[in-house]
């Protein structure tokens, strides 16, 4: 029974990868196909020009770095926003923590479409109000910005949320009785122990913005992103320089993750090297 088991997980295991990757190999393997249908099927051979014609298209090339822009934007923001409640939240007890945590996560539950109509909604109507033509009251790639970071903050504070549970009160009190100000406890002792929530934290708000489509819609004005431009060919017609682009992107993604656990493997490998010194060193202590 227990041999059955497992070969149920490991044949559910296959399924759930290939279920997973499938698409992306498929998607992949039609920027190389000499076929002007976004498609390995059927194959006419082997080429590269879809990546020439991707590099050509000013319109996707425009769109790609204004994607990143408001990527960036919006991870710094997040990350910025979503600490702060974080720890704001986890300082406090009571019904204001409560309040503070639903008002936080209830940004998640609504609709990105609800979020980018509220957003230039908003925006537009204070600008009116004011009877100002100030940029930052009109449509935009900024108010893309502070849409998609109004509820992508939220999740940003759940990962530190979450890794400050783990965090030792006491080295804090330790501190600020040795005469440590609130803010070097704040740099030194607080946020390295955050700081790899922090990173995913970052990484995740990158990824959501990348391939946020509705709140982006609603507010981008004439400016163009990735989802955006995809939604739009879809009417005219794609063609593999979709498939070309989004290859380079599973690469890249590819390679990060996989510098990220070499690096993380090679500081686990360092911190036990020092704990086993640490453990030598008390062990010839106790035999002296």
């Amino acid at each position: 029974m227990h041999k059955l088991r497992l070969n149920l997980l490991h044949l559910y295991m296959g399924l759930f990868l290939v279920y997973m990757l499938a698409p992306l190999v498929v998607m992949s393997g039609a920027a190389f196909n000499d076929s002007k249908l976004p498609s390995i099927v059927p194959w006419k051979g082997w080429t590269g020009k879809w990546f020439s014609e991707m590099i050509a298209d000013e319109r996707m090339m425009l769109a790609f770095a204004n994607t990143l822009w408001v990527a960036v934007a919006v991870a710094g923001i997040a990350v910025l926003i979503g600490t702060a409640a974080a720890i704001l939240i986890n300082s406090v007890s009571g019904k204001v923590r409560t309040a503070l945590y639903g008002m936080m996560i209830s940004t998640i539950l609504i609709p990105g479409v609800v979020i980018g109509i509220s957003t230039m909604i908003l925006w537009t109507k204070m600008g009116n109000a004011l009877g100002t033509e100030f940029f930052l009251f009109n449509p935009g790639l900024h108010l893309s910005v502070l849409g998609q970071v109004s509820y992508i903050a939220a999740m940003v504070m759940l990962l530190v949320l979450a890794r400050l549970q783990s965090f030792d009160a006491g080295l804090e009190e330790a501190a600020l009785d040795l005469g440590a100000s609130h803010g070097q406890v704040m740099r030194r002792i607080l946020l390295p122990h955050l700081y790899p929530a922090i990173g995913a934290g970052a990484a995740v708000a990158f990824f959501q913005s990348i391939e946020n489509f509705n709140v982006t819609q609603f507010t981008r004005g004439g400016a163009d992103t990735l989802t955006v431009y995809v939604f739009s060919k879809v009417r005219s017609g794609i063609t593999p320089t979709i498939n070309a682009l989004a290859f380079l992107l599973i690469i890249v993604t590819l390679v990060l993750a996989v510098a990220y656990e070499l690096n993380r493997r090679r500081k686990a490998h360092e911190e036990a090297a020092r704990e086993a010194e640490a453990r030598r060193a008390e062990a010839l202590e106790e035999a002296l």
